[in-house]
This record gives C-alpha cells, structure tokens and sequence, in this order.
C-alpha cells in the first residue's frame, strides 16, 4: 500500500487549471503532508508515517501545490545506483479529476533521469495510467527483497493486490542490467517472517520495451 492514488487522480479533463506548482518538499511541508497520508491510512488505503519518518524522508517528496495550499505528494526513493521507486502517492480528495497525479508522476521520472537513473518503478492499482506514461507490468519476484521492506507494516501483508510497474529510462536495459532479481528460499524458516512472493518467472532475463 505504497499509494492512495486511484484513476481519478490522473484525469485532466479539457479546460483544467494548469496554474499548479509542482517543487521539491520542503521542512514546512511535512504537516499537511502527514495529514495527506495519514488521512488516507486511516481508511487503509497507505501506510501510516510519523513526523520523524517524513523527517529523514523529506528530500525525496516532491508535491504540487496551488495558491500556497499542498494538494498532492509523492517520493521518488532510491533503492540502488541505478534504481528508485516512486512511492507515496496521494493526492487531495479536493484536487482530483485536475491531473495532480500525473503532474506528480512526470516530475518524479524527470528527477530519476537528472539522476541517471536506469529505471523506476511503482506499485499501483491503476495500471492502465501508468501504461500511459510509459510503465510496464512487471513481476513483483523480480524487484529487490529490499523494495518489500514496508510490506511487514502494511495490513494487506498477506494478500497484496497492488500491481508492480517499471519504467526503463534507458533503451536495451534488460531486468539482468538493471540488477533486478528474484530469489525463493527453498526451505521457510517458520523463525522468520515470510514474505510473499510470486511464482519464480520462467526466465532469468526479460527485456524491457525501450524508453
């Protein structure tokens, strides 16, 4: 449950306001961001945060805002030299149906890419938009264990139906070159808590489509 977003969130209909500021998080915007996402945990749709947590996460938020008011959120979270993901989506109930969600998603590509950034990815119920903004489906088994590192907290730990999505910003990465990975232990420890994954893909190496 890394994002509230649903597919209102990304419709921009004719006529839509395009006077919305998209920056970089700042200090001063940790409370309305913490009321953001933990208006939406409380109806079990993210993973509550914390003050402190948002704290040493500021520098990855990014958010738009109109008029002084915040309206949307997202982090773009660095797993790896050469892979992040983008994560914390939400978006103001007030503010969707104006494309906040894309504009979030856009500028978050175009930090992974002045970063150098191979590739990123998400985990989404809204596949269909981020097919539109150049994301692939892609197997959960083959993004790092690391990535799952939140999946513990989260209530639907056991029956995860959020989709993964991948974006390569780099033509001819294939899953092997981005570092991407999957591994099963072939005996469960019952001592360690056991993270779900999917079955193991019938190969080792799947192309992404090129940016």
């Amino acid at each position: 449950m890394i994002s509230a977003l649903q597919a209102d969130a990304f419709v921009e209909p004719p006529g839509t306001d395009l006077s919305f500021h998209v920056r970089k998080a700042v200090m001063r915007d940790i409370p309305p961001i913490l009321d953001l996402i933990n208006g939406y945990a409380a109806k079990g749709l993210m993973l509550p945060r914390t003050e402190f947590e948002l704290s040493e996460a500021i520098r990855d938020f990014a958010v738009v805002e109109r008029g002084g008011t915040l309206l949307g959120c997202g982090a773009l979270h660095f797993y790896s030299p050469t892979l992040g993901e983008i994560r914390s989506l939400a978006v103001n109930e007030g503010a969707k149906t104006h494309g906040v969600g894309r504009r979030l998603v856009e500028a978050l590509v175009e930090e992974a890419e002045t970063n150098e950034l191979d590739a990123v990815f998400a985990f989404t119920y809204v596949v269909e938009f981020f097919n539109k903004v150049g994301f692939h489906e892609l197997e959960r088994g083959f993004l790092p264990l690391k990535a799952w590192k939140d999946c513990v907290r989260c209530p639907k730990f056991q029956a995860c139906d959020e989709i993964a999505v991948i974006r390569n910003l780099r033509a001819g990465n294939s899953l092997a070159e981005l570092g991407l990975w999957t591994r099963i232990p072939p005996v469960p420890d019952e001592s360690l808590i056991q993270i779900p994954l999917p079955k193991s893909p019938t190969s080792s190496v799947v192309a992404i489509p090129p940016k």
